[in-house]
């Protein structure tokens, strides 16, 4: 049976996924400011220059302009102790510049697993395993 922070923990995650489910930027910029730690480490190669809460909002606002129908479905979500582990299946459509790739309108779908650590219902810490590959050999990248 899930414990009080578990349930909080999770919940936090739910509303992080359905602020980026929005594509809105300035809701998910919100939501990062509300769950997220300023100096949160972000353990996930990113190609972006922040750091913490900032460098979240630096990889969405960059995804959104690419792929601005992103779409993640949650597949698994696990929570133990102050862990969240979520397994997701992202879609979208390549209609923005990405790492340098003109927009090629194809459809896309790569997975991702994410463990996010939570104090007090903010994330403090996260580490993330992204497809990129499968991502790029779809877009023709490789």
């Amino acid at each position: 049976m899930p414990t009080a922070p578990e349930t909080i923990n999770k919940v936090s995650f739910s509303r992080f996924h359905d602020a980026v489910n929005t594509g809105d930027l300035q809701v998910i910029s919100k939501v990062i400011d509300e769950l997220v730690e300023p100096d949160a480490l972000i353990r996930t190669p990113a190609p972006v220059d922040g750091t913490g809460a900032a460098a979240l909002k630096q990889v969405w606002a960059m995804l959104l302009r690419a792929f601005p129908d992103l779409h993640l479905a949650v597949e698994d979500m696990i929570a133990e102790g102050d862990k969240v582990v979520v397994r997701n299946t992202v879609t979208g459509t390549h209609r923005g510049e990405y790492m340098g790739l003109a927009p090629t309108g194809k459809s896309v779908t790569y997975n991702e697993i994410f463990i996010f650590r939570f104090v007090n219902g903010r994330v403090v810490e996260t580490w993330g395993v992204v497809d990129v590959l499968s991502l790029m050999k779809q877009l023709g990248m490789l």
